[in-house]
């Protein structure tokens, strides 16, 4: 079958993309650029799925590329660890606001082993609120 779909590029795009663009030719719709070409019949955030169609009969349709899936992977996992690193520098921060909100100053470089050692001998409370960040250090 020599069918084409449009779809429009959001959160989900990759799944469907995928399942799609195994039978058939699919086109992923750079949103902000084919609602600037269609904005004139524009009524939601979300293109009309007709006004896609007509868009894509018309050879109108803004395309987002679409890397190869080796490098979709590659993002994904740049992705996740930027993730994972921002929420280690929140849970520090979350740690050291403790300490501070209780006047608790520990010397030493932080967050090496030796910090985080007496990070755990501190007293009972700051100790048990502590323990559960640092049990989510990535």
């Amino acid at each position: 079958m020599d069918a084409k779909i449009v779809i429009e590029s959001s959160s989900i795009w990759r799944h469907i993309y995928e399942l799609l663009s195994e039978r058939y030719q699919v086109v992923l719709a750079n949103p902000v650029k084919t609602k600037t070409i269609a904005s004139a019949k524009v009524r939601t955030d979300r293109l009309d799925p007709l006004m896609l169609a007509n868009l894509l009969r018309g050879g109108y349709i803004a395309e987002s590329y679409v890397p190869p899936r080796r490098v979709m992977d590659l993002r994904s996992m740049v992705r996740h660890r930027a993730s994972l690193v921002r929420l280690r520098t929140i849970l520090k921060n979350k740690i050291h606001a403790y300490l501070l909100m209780h006047g608790l100053k520990i010397e030493g470089t932080p967050f090496t082993k030796t910090y985080v050692d007496k990070l755990r001998s501190i007293h009972l409370q700051a100790r048990r609120l502590s323990e559960r960040y640092l049990r989510l250090e990535p």
